[in-house]
């Protein structure tokens, strides 16, 4: 050991010290701290508009919100409007739209509501009928006094008009005037001082009139998804971490076997959970989905803690020491590691906050500092805890349970973890070398893992799994409309945003070859977007307002025509009276949503093939713009996700590489201090990365990609798995300082602590996997991928870490021969 590892071992064994003599004082500093973490949690906010933190920031999304402040149409349903999805037979028929006009009226009445205005099927056929009904009373009277013939050849003239057919489904047939949906926009008129509760309320407000209805109308918007999705985090929680505490229970009941350090263990584990809630709440970080992870993560490391100390105790009161002594010892021996467990731990989960993406960072904030807090209170507060709980004991006289270690040398547990060590002492090399190629192997096949970004993804399933119907109140979940109404809208109507791509064109939309250079890249556009007949684009634009109009008004088609020297419907000249005319006529709306006012901005929405993959759309969208004559830009949701996918994949590799880079960094200084051996910094990450080559291999095998939250399980898993090599490392060095003999220190390290990690991967796994029962698929991943991390992490401190350090000790013991042979003979 080096002067300044014997310095830090001296500060270590005063501070163990301290907890074992001074063991009351430290139990009440730590419950007052709780007390006051526990204030925090009051303080907790929910995460508000879960897709946008995840977008905010991206230049693709600002890019999406510019053209969004440009255009505002009829069917852009922003944060103060209402989207009511009108579902039947036929929607279109003159009682359905009756039917729709009451439910508008019925809200329009409603002064709390502040319906400013509506449009939809039933309010653009009443108007086309007569332009002077304004208010949905009027609309309604007027259907009431029309024909069933009259409103269905209203339809029929509606037919080509951009604007009428968005907001009917794609089954919409003109001849026979018929729909299966359709949707109204509500626009609600509201102060600046309305908040994210108040537009829930409103929307909810309209849903319960829609409902009193007899029709199928749903209510959808933004208020009703975030509500929803603040009550997946809670339902998720509610699932989740129950049936994490009763497989803590009973993994824990039998790695303890004692149900007096069963609570205490599990008293530790409820103060890690509210001391990071608590610095949650004071620290003003949102509390998302992603977050649900962090308390599963504390627990595991939690428990990892919590058994060895509690197992390294029992074998030294086995050995016949005294509780204080035996703390003392196991302290003593245990710091060290849990202090380098710690530091390597905050590198991999705090790796996470160099991501650009804020939900990313905050998670990696939270268990970051959530860690610190797991090794203050398992090796602080649970061994002084420890000592006056047993000392309790013997004055009360409450009799002693299985208080024996999980395993030993001469138990068949502890036999069978040691036959690595004996296994690996004949062919080090040859094991190492396989391992590695195992390793690279992995690696390579993992390099294929897709990357993706989806709101589907955060949405409840549109069909609960079926364990849902048994689980009891309170803990059952809600009911959850917004995922079938998505599908419900990808499904039926074509003008869904992830299923479009906008080009934003700047420039004199004046000029004469303005429309003419608009339309041109149509005739050829990429793959992904060649939908329309003969692999032309289809796209809706100011050019398809036009002509949609110019079919309507002969008055217009004249004055189109007259303008259009090629013959082609795209007029070429006098571009500025024909806008003046359009903005002046009905389709004025309809203008405003595709031509800007000072005729300088446009934009084009492109369908795009369903079969085609986000990156190739997105990709697709950016070369297109290059064919078009001015300055262009490629956005619309589709392109922002695939930006946010490409964000998480870096994000993934640059965690993971940051996390093994500052780990090993760590390790070798750690080792270089402590034991004057920096070798062994190398030997405890090698067991590391292959278990994380393994799980990025498996991922793809599996069919799991890399998402908002699995993408930062490269990270964790080094920081989680680390743990049990620097256990087995630390363990490994005690021994074989004493023994000087490898294979021996690993037979004791490996039947001893060896247990102790068995037990923690198992409580570890268990307690993660329970992740896959959350009602969101994104967590169910992470949770099945993190129960598979602690598990591969176990099986290479066992087996992987054996053989490197059978070649470390030859290398070490060379190196010693030849320092000894320099030294005799004066080299």
């Amino acid at each position: 050991m080096t002067d300044t590892g014997a310095r830090i071992e001296e500060a270590t064994a005063r501070l163990n010290e301290t907890i074992v003599t001074r063991s009351k004082t430290v139990v009440v500093v730590f419950l007052v701290l709780t007390a006051v973490f526990a204030g925090g949690m009051t303080a907790i906010e929910s995460e508000e508009g879960e897709m946008d933190a995840f977008t905010e920031g991206i230049p693709e999304q600002d890019a999406l919100d510019a053209v969004d402040e440009e255009f505002e149409g009829s069917f852009d349903a922003g944060e103060e409007s209402t989207q009511l999805v009108h579902t039947g037979t036929d929607v279109l028929t003159r009682e359905e739209l009756i039917r729709s006009l009451v439910v508008l009226e019925r809200v329009e009445q409603r002064d709390d509501l502040r319906m400013a205005s509506a449009d939809g099927p039933a309010t653009v056929v009443a108007q086309a009928i007569d332009p002077e009904a304004e208010t949905a009373a009027e609309q309604r009277r007027v259907l009431e006094r029309a024909t069933n013939a009259e409103v269905d050849r209203t339809i029929r003239t509606l037919a080509d008009d951009p604007g009428f057919t968005s907001i009917v489904s794609e089954d919409f047939n003109p001849n026979e005037a018929s729909a299966s949906a359709s949707i109204i926009v509500i626009d609600h008129d509201v102060p600046r001082e309305f908040s994210g509760d108040d537009l829930t309320d409103t929307q909810r407000a309209v849903e319960s009139i829609a409902d009193d209805e007899p029709t199928d109308l749903r209510a959808f918007g933004s208020g009703i998804v975030d509500e929803e999705f603040e009550n997946i985090i809670e339902d998720s929680m509610a699932i989740v971490m129950p049936i994490v505490v009763v497989l803590l229970l009973a993994f824990l009941a039998v790695a303890y076997r004692d149900p007096i350090d069963l609570v205490l263990g599990l008293l530790a584990l409820v103060m890690t959970v509210v001391w990071t809630f608590g610095f949650l709440g004071y620290a003003g970080i949102p509390f998302g989905q992603m977050m649900i992870a962090v308390p599963v993560l504390l627990l595991a490391v939690g428990v990892d803690f919590g058994i060895h100390i509690v197992n390294r105790y029992r074998e030294e009161i086995v050995e016949g020491d005294e509780p204080v002594a035996a703390m003392r010892t196991a302290n003593n021996q245990l710091m060290i590691a849990f202090v380098i467990v710690t530091t390597t731990t905050v590198f991999g989960f705090g790796a996470n906050v160099v991501s650009d993406l804020a939900p990313i960072r905050d998670m990696g904030i939270a268990s970051s500092v959530g860690i610190v807090f797991t090794f203050l209170i398992f090796g602080l507060f649970l061994p002084a805890t420890k000592l006056e709980i047993d000392r309790l004991r013997d004055r009360v006289g409450v009799p002693e349970f299985d208080s024996t270690p999980i395993a030993s040398e001469e138990s068949s547990f502890g036999r069978m973890l040691s036959i690595p060590a004996t296994a690996s002492q004949r062919a080090p090399v040859f094991f190492v070398l396989v391992l590695l190629f195992v390793g690279v192997g992995a690696a390579g096949y993992g390099a294929g893992v897709d990357t993706t970004f989806d709101e589907d993804d955060f949405l409840p399933p549109e069909e609960q799994p079926g364990y849902i119907e048994y689980v009891p109140e309170p803990f059952a979940p809600g009911e959850y409309t917004i995922t079938g109404t998505i599908t419900l809208l990808e499904d039926r109507f074509a003008t869904n945003q992830d299923e479009s791509v906008t080009i934003y064109v700047e420039g004199s939309l004046e000029e004469d070859h303005a429309l003419e250079a608009l339309e041109a890249p149509n005739a050829d556009p990429p793959s992904s977007l060649a939908v329309g007949d003969g692999g032309h684009a289809e796209a809706q634009s100011i050019v398809t307002v036009i002509q949609s109009y110019a079919e309507q008004d002969p008055e217009f088609a004249a004055l189109v025509d007259r303008n259009d020297r090629s013959g082609n419907g795209v007029p070429d000249r006098n571009l500025d009276r024909i806008y003046d005319e359009l903005f002046a006529s009905p389709a004025g709306a309809d203008a405003e949503r595709y031509l800007t006012e000072d005729r300088r901005g446009t934009k084009i929405e492109y369908a795009v093939d369903a079969d085609a993959s986000q990156s190739e759309v997105a990709a697709d969208a950016s070369r297109f713009t290059a064919d078009f004559r001015y300055e262009s830009t490629a956005t619309g949701e589709i392109v922002v996700f695939d930006a946010v996918s490409d964000v998480i994949f870096a994000s993934a590799i640059q965690g993971m590489m940051l996390a093994i880079g500052l780990t090993a960094v760590f390790l070798v200084i750690a080792y270089a201090v402590l034991e004057g051996r920096p070798l062994l910094g190398v030997v405890n990450v090698f067991p590391i990365v292959i278990a994380v080559a393994c799980l990025v291999g498996t991922m793809r095998l599996l069919g799991m990609p890399l998402n908002a939250l699995t993408a930062t399980i490269l990270s964790i898993s080094i920081g989680i798995g680390i743990a049990y090599s620097v256990h087995t490392t630390a363990r490994f060095i005690d021994e074989y300082n004493q023994l000087s003999d490898p294979v021996s220190a690993l037979t004791t390290t490996l039947s001893g602590t060896g247990g102790a990690l068995a037990g923690s991967m198992l409580t570890t796994s268990i307690g993660t996997g329970s992740l896959a029962f959350a009602i969101t698929p994104v967590l169910g991943d992470f949770g099945l991928l993190m129960a598979l991390s602690v598990f591969y992490s176990f099986v290479a401190s066992v087996v992987a870490l054996p053989p490197t350090l059978i070649l470390w000790a030859r290398v070490a013991e060379s190196d010693t021969t030849l320092e000894s042979v320099r030294d005799r003979f004066g080299v």
